[in-house]
């Protein structure tokens, strides 16, 4: 029972830690299982290390279900995304360039290039907390508002998303991002997508089945 979440999570971590997304002990993961419980990387643990027997599972109410270890810090943060945003997976990161700029950013990274719609467009910083405190979950449940992903002012960042999988990309996704618009800094000031250059890309998008793959024979039926 909660195998398959606790080994996703634990396959997870370990990916952060090889994308050097976090450094040892700094950072979570969780993933939904079933209706009412969550599986959740443990406190103190070496991310490079996790093992699925060292994933915590846990019920709604942070109450330890299954394992030996206690959960992160920051299993507020997490249930709070469960309960508000109706997520299937949240990822926690210490990413190098997504945290220094949660450390000068006032209130957004802005919308730079397009893929950032997979996180809601431009990502805003939560204002800085105690870490594992009621008013850093909070914050950040605030930054996510009809976002995938937030900077936590002088802290980290975080992402959701439906599964594990998508969660890890957009915490990648995010951290490219960040990267991005640190050397675009560099040379100038960066433009941002207006609100109708967002439109056209979802519209795109969507009439041309972006980010999937199908057959070009299909392409080919379809203009006959």
């Amino acid at each position: 029972m909660f195998e398959r979440e606790r080994t996703e999570v634990a396959e997870a971590c370990r990916r952060l830690a090889e994308e050097r997304l976090v450094i040892g002990t700094a950072g979570n993961v969780s993933a939904k299982a079933g209706d009412d419980a969550i599986a959740v990387s443990p406190t103190g643990a070496v991310l490079a290390e996790v093992a699925p027997e060292q994933v915590s599972v846990v019920d709604l109410d942070g109450n330890l279900v299954k394992g030996d270890l206690e959960p992160t810090s920051e299993l507020g943060l997490h249930l709070g995304i469960y309960e508000r945003y109706d997520a299937g997976a949240v990822v926690h990161t210490h990413a190098p360039m997504a945290t220094a700029l949660a450390c000068v950013l006032d209130d957004e990274l802005p919308c730079v290039h397009y893929s950032m719609l997979l996180l809601g467009g431009s990502v805003r910083v939560a204002p800085y907390e105690t870490f594992g405190t009621p008013e850093l979950a909070a914050a950040v449940l605030d930054a996510l508002d009809g976002k995938t992903a937030a900077l936590m002012a002088n802290h980290g960042a975080i992402t959701h998303a439906p599964d594990v999988a998508a969660a890890l990309d957009r915490a990648l996704l995010l951290e490219w991002a960040c990267t991005v618009y640190w050397r675009a800094t560099a040379i100038g000031q960066p433009k941002t997508l207006d609100e109708a250059q967002r439109q056209a890309v979802v519209a795109a998008a969507v009439e041309r089945g972006y980010g999937t793959t199908r057959s070009a024979r299909d392409d080919d039926e379809e203009g006959e």
